[in-house]
């Protein structure tokens, strides 16, 4: 096969494929035997709004078409094209007495167990909130009264965070395993473009539907998912993972011996970044764990036909909603950014605690809803956690959501105007665009380090001279957004051990991700890790 590097126009078909490859080519396109997309991205550069496509194909062989090959390889029009190999699951040749267990059904956990139960370890997955279709209830009930789950919310339940953020695959990494991530989404209800597209999403309302789909694969293959159980405690002997133990929490009678033991010397961590009790927990036990910088900050959010008109120059319907990434470097030494941005989404309350009140933002597949929005973030380290204890820098983001919480009633989302903010105004009133959460007006600079509220002034600022139109005095913020990161590392060794040996912590919450597809690319590595001791 071949590779081909082509413009194609918004609203382009395979027919339109084939004849660009022979145009380029200089040949009929009925000489194309096959094609595929191999990488697609909006190129909006000069306004000229088209796709930029990467794509593999091979022609029928015969003399006529041997010729043109050899003189557009020597042009390098085209090059040469291997296809990369499908993942392989390893498996093991013995089982242990007892099955390994995985803590968190998020993205590291779910492909951990995938990988474990393919290689026939029969892995058992604890998730401490509910399953995708009641959790998928209990987050609208929430969003509209304000009857908090702490154990099934944005944060906590089958799928973890990440269901209910858009489904990015976005990643910096080359590993291979990106592409069986992918695949895999695929393979249990993704649509097909994830594999193709540079800025790959899946949705949150397809992510709902594949997670139960992916576990009903685990549990066929021999693994058990259990929800509403909640690891409160490790057994530890002589410095080795011994079991987990549980505490039922379906059973709500009262007085009900609900806490069990599960043997086992395996026991994958996937808890996510929002699980801050295993984090004092593991304080507790003696794991060796670090401080670790993350970032705070606001959402905003434009009309999603504004940000379209800036980015394409239009708003035609035919075009993908658009997108923005935007940085800069302030002379007060932070950084501002914009982070995890949902085209055509919505800003939602992602509050797991009593008492304090984040945010985050999801979209859906379509990315149609009336608002764009993004994080706007200032980074943080852990000199401005005031203290050298590992649990700084989670006592730090309970800080502000805490205020966050109080500055309105019943996880009501503080929300400003973006010029009231910059010049220390109070909301009174709104102007073009809708907030999409239920809302409070309320001043965000209380709910925020003075260094993080001036940095995001100044931030907002910059923005605009790099995408005219960014800052908006009417677009809205809405905080506060401090779940961006892991506030803490678990230090694990080579074989990805902690020093809790049969401990491995992975995933966001671990510190080694930052998203969907790099916490499920570190579970598929410490699944491969635990079956080759059983090899």
């Amino acid at each position: 096969m071949y590779l081909l590097t082509c413009n194609l126009p918004i609203g382009f078909d395979n027919n339109l494929i084939k004849d660009t490859i022979g145009i380029s080519l200089n040949m009929d396109s009925s000489l194309v035997s096959c094609f595929e997309i191999i990488k697609l991205s909006v190129d909006s550069r000069k306004k000229n709004v088209h796709y930029l496509a990467t794509v593999a194909f091979s022609v029928t062989k015969n003399s006529l078409t041997a010729k043109i090959v050899a003189r557009a390889l020597k042009k390098h029009k085209i090059e040469h094209y291997t296809k990369i190999e499908d993942y392989r699951f390893l498996t093991a040749n013995i089982k242990p007495i007892n099955p390994p267990v995985i803590v968190g059904a998020g993205p590291a956990g779910l492909f951990a167990g995938y990988v474990l139960a393919n290689a026939g370890l029969n892995p058992i997955i604890l998730e401490r909130g509910d399953c995708c279709e009641i959790r998928v209830e209990k987050i609208k009930n929430f969003l509209a009264t304000g009857k908090l789950d702490t154990e099934t919310n944005i944060q906590f339940g089958e799928g973890g965070a990440g269901t209910f953020s858009d489904g990015k695959l976005n990643t910096l990494t080359k590993d291979l395993r990106n592409r069986f991530v992918k695949q895999t989404f695929v393979k249990f209800g993704a649509s097909e473009d994830i594999l193709y597209l540079n800025k790959p999403h899946i949705g949150t309302d397809k992510l709902t539907k594949i997670i139960p789909n992916m576990r009903k694969e685990i549990t066929s293959l021999g693994g058990k998912v259990l929800f509403r159980h909640k690891v409160v405690n490790f057994n530890i002997e002589n410095g080795k993972i011994t079991g987990v133990v549980v505490e039922n929490t379906e059973n709500s009678l009262e007085n009900a011996n609900n806490t069990f033991t599960i043997p086992t010397n395996d026991v994958i961590l996937a808890t996510g970044h929002s699980a801050r009790d295993i984090f004092a927990k593991l304080n507790f036990l003696g794991a060796n764990m670090e401080q670790k910088p993350f970032s705070i900050g606001v959402r905003v959010e434009h009309n999603r036909e504004y940000i379209n008109s800036i980015q394409y120059g239009t708003d035609n319907n035919d075009l993908p909603t658009a997108d923005y990434k935007l940085s800069c470097h302030l002379d007060n030494g932070r950084s501002v950014y914009t982070f995890c941005m949902c085209p055509g989404g919505e800003v939602v309350n992602a509050s797991s605690e009593s008492g304090r009140l984040c945010t985050n933002g999801m979209s859906n597949y379509s990315r149609m809803d009336r608002n764009s929005n993004s994080a706007v973030l200032v980074n943080v380290t852990p000199t401005d956690f005031g203290s050298s204890d590992i649990m700084a820098g989670v006592e730090f983001q309970r800080k502000y959501e805490e205020i966050a919480y109080k500055l309105t009633s019943n996880y009501l989302v503080p929300c400003q105007l973006m010029g009231d903010f910059v010049n220390d105004k109070p909301t009174i009133k709104l102007g073009k665009v809708i907030p999409t959460p239920n809302y409070q007006f309320a001043e965000l600079k209380k709910c925020l380090p003075d260094y993080v509220t001036e940095s995001l002034k100044q931030g907002f600022i910059e923005f605009d001279k790099k995408m005219h139109g960014f800052y908006k005095e009417d677009a809205v913020l809405l905080g506060v957004e401090t779940r961006t990161s892991s506030p803490i590392r678990i230090l694990r060794d080579t074989e990805y051990q902690s020093n809790i040996k049969g401990l491995y912590p992975t995933g966001e919450g671990a510190g080694y991700a930052g998203g969907i597809m790099s916490a499920s690319v570190d579970g598929i590595k410490v699944a491969e890790m635990l079956i080759k001791k059983y090899q």
